[in-house]
């Protein structure tokens, strides 16, 4: 059952957290499956940092036919972030009020102000209680928004190497990336191709952040005593030309200074008491290797959740575990919920 790729369209007048106004907004989303009468089968699913609204693509051993979210059993649905280049609104579109791209000029999104958004698409869809609620890393920052935000949403949340509040820690790593793009000498061009070679620094510097000196020993390790030419510089360089081929660097820059933003506890009194108002049944799970979001962080959304549980898995991949094991994730998931299916 192939996912249907659609559009939201929004054309009333929408407050940022800036408190930015911009004339409506566009959303893109892809729904798999069909909802059940009872609409009790609802799984949205929250993207990371550069991924699409397509998680049978970038989660593919966890979305998808013969996976745990099966469309034959689940109605999935995941939407693009607003400042991607994936269909949502994004720097490269029209500024309606100019008449021209948007580029630098692009609007602040906060995740707060991206659960705002998909609030409005949900009920444009007549979707009521949500059954799971599940995103990784970024994609985990906005589903801790809107449980927060609306109590009620949701049943079971599966918030993954993710925090409350984006550490000092993981901010610098996004500061470098943008100071990456910002000293590409065609950042200051409004064309959709400025800052790309910057974009692919950024990249590296992400990748050292998203794996550890362990994952780097294991896959990068030269053995032929060569003097030049090693594995790990070209894997950095080949990641960056990568991820060149498929994104730019607006979105990048936007999208990283949205992570930045993250904080649950703004204008809530703390982050602790903001998590303490969600209701769904939580499953908290971290990657024990991740340096970018270490365990501490995933234990204290745990630690302030009412009846929340905390699991770690080992995985030899640091952060981008989260993307790759599949199957342990799947197994948590599966044992969290056997009692509403016993």
């Amino acid at each position: 059952m192939k996912p249907k790729h659609l559009r939201f369209d929004y054309k009333e007048a929408f407050r940022l957290e800036s408190g930015a106004v911009i004339p409506g907004f566009h959303l893109a989303y892809t729904t798999s499956g069909n909802l059940n009468p009872e609409g009790s089968n609802v799984v949205w699913v929250f993207h990371a940092l550069t991924a699409n609204s397509d998680p049978s693509e970038w989660w593919p051993g966890l979305v998808g036919e013969g996976t745990f979210f099966d469309p034959e059993r689940w109605f999935i649905i995941c939407v693009n972030i607003p400042g991607s280049c994936y269909g949502s609104i994004g720097p490269l579109d029209t500024d309606p009020t100019r008449g021209k791209p948007w580029y630098h000029d692009f609007p602040f999104f906060t995740p707060r102000d991206m659960v705002k958004a998909y609030r409005l698409l949900r009920d444009e869809l007549g979707i009521g209680h949500i059954y799971i609620g599940i995103g990784g890393s970024m994609g985990g920052q906005q589903l801790l928004e809107w449980a927060i935000e609306e109590p009620d949403a949701f049943k079971n949340i599966f918030p993954i190497a993710t925090n409350a509040v984006h550490s000092p820690w993981g901010r610098a790593f996004n500061a470098s990336q943008r100071m990456a793009i910002e000293n590409d000498p065609t950042w200051a061009e409004q064309t959709p191709k400025a800052g790309i070679n910057g974009m692919k620094v950024a990249r590296s510097i992400a990748l050292l952040s998203y794996r550890n000196y362990g994952t780097y020993g294991a896959t990068q390790l030269d053995t032929t005593g060569q003097l030049e030419d090693y594995k790990s510089e070209s894997y950095q360089r080949y990641q960056g030309e990568k991820l060149a081929r498929r994104f730019n660097a607006f979105s990048y820059h936007a999208l990283s200074k949205g992570m930045d933003a993250h904080d649950i506890g703004r204008g809530r009194g703390n982050c602790a008491l903001a998590l303490n108002g969600i209701r769904s049944r939580a499953l908290v799970i971290g990657i024990s290797s991740d340096i970018l979001f270490p365990i501490s962080e995933q234990e204290f959304i745990a630690n302030h959740i009412p009846g929340a549980k905390v699991h770690f898995i080992h995985s030899d991949y640091g952060h981008d575990g989260f993307l790759l094991e599949h199957e342990k994730i799947s197994s948590l998931i599966s044992e969290f919920l056997a009692p509403d299916h016993n």
